[in-house]
């Protein structure tokens, strides 16, 4: 081989090298400090605080003029009890609600045991709340019970992914 091909290819196995070098230390960072992803998911939770207070009584009132016993034990948010996250409220609008460390999940959770998209909670057509894992590595937990098939959910009934633990509550 001549010299200029031999220099070439050094210089190629360099850069190669130095990717995978910079590659493995952004893998390392995002490890150890976490990733930008809660940053987001403080700001989401900030911006829909205001909106959840004035729903409240929106949906309240809406259920008084309703009529029938259905409507009180109907939940109209989802609440963060335990976890990094404690204290954040969703408002429960009939949509689906994902969780995982994935960014464009509703509630981003920074957790080691949860997985990116860990679980959903979606209304029912009778408007009851179910939770389905959706295949997690360390599995979602209705009160005690380990989920396997999608279940149905009570109000109060602690939802634990990791170490975070949420409620559907009125």
């Amino acid at each position: 081989m001549s010299e200029l091909t031999l220099t070439v290819m050094r210089l190629g196995f360099l850069a190669v090298l130095w990717l995978f070098v910079i590659v493995a230390v952004q893998v390392i960072r995002s490890d150890l400090f976490g990733t930008r992803v809660t940053q987001r998911a403080a700001r989401r939770a900030e911006s829909q605080r205001p909106q959840q207070r004035q729903q409240p009584s929106r949906q309240q009132g809406g259920r008084r003029g309703s009529g029938g016993g259905r409507g009180r034990n109907v939940p109209s948010k989802l609440v963060v009890t335990e976890g990094s996250l404690t204290g954040t409220t969703v408002a429960l609008q009939g949509q689906t609600i994902t969780l995982g460390r994935a960014h464009d999940s509703t509630i981003v959770l920074d957790d080691d045991y949860a997985s990116s998209r860990h679980a959903r909670i979606y209304p029912d057509r009778d408007g009851q709340w179910i939770v389905e894992d959706l295949g997690s590595t360390n599995g979602t937990y209705l009160e005690r019970n380990r989920l396997t098939t999608p279940t149905p959910i009570q109000p109060g009934a602690p939802i634990r992914i990791g170490k975070t633990v949420i409620e559907l509550r009125k």
